[in-house]
């Protein structure tokens, strides 16, 4: 299913106290970061999500924040990442895109951690630009409903 085939992201039920949230940014893209944030900040407003939100340098970053938010002092329910990796003419792209997903999910795995994930890896900025729009299809408020869901999952199963 692509994105615009895909029906709009609504946030799930959350049981308990409101979600204590992670917004980890690689804003490199700026436009098109902020319009992910948006839309999942909207997502996380619907639960009453308190939000806390930090910017990192780019997206071989994201992974390293994470991991170093579990070994703060303050407690997370969930955590997203956002950010974008436009192809270029070298295979530095393949290298960061590789990188940084399997870095965040190794994280996420080891730890248990909710993360939802909109690590944008396009061929073009216009691609990008489709999948952060304020309207319609945003992977930003889908990266929200995916953490939200994976935190009702872990509350259901005494995990969290």
């Amino acid at each position: 299913m692509s994105t615009a085939d895909a029906e709009l992201p609504v946030a799930p039920a959350v049981p308990g106290a409101a979600p204590k949230i992670l917004l980890i940014r690689a804003p490199y893209y700026r436009g098109v970061v902020d319009g992910m944030t948006r839309a999942a900040e909207i997502i996380f407003s619907a639960v009453s999500a308190e939000v806390t939100t930090v910017d990192v340098a780019g997206a071989f970053e994201l992974p390293q924040a994470l991991r170093i938010a579990v070994r703060g002092a303050r407690k997370f329910d969930g955590f997203v990442a956002l950010g974008c990796v436009v192809r270029g003419e070298t295979d530095h792209y393949e290298f960061i895109c590789e990188s940084s997903m399997n870095g965040l999910m190794n994280v996420a795995l080891q730890f248990g951690l909710c993360l939802g994930t909109a690590l944008l890896t396009v061929d073009t900025l216009a691609q990008a630009e489709a999948r952060s729009r304020e309207t319609g299809a945003n992977k930003g408020a889908e990266a929200a409903v995916a953490c939200l869901k994976q935190i009702a999952l872990a509350r259901a199963l005494d995990a969290a």
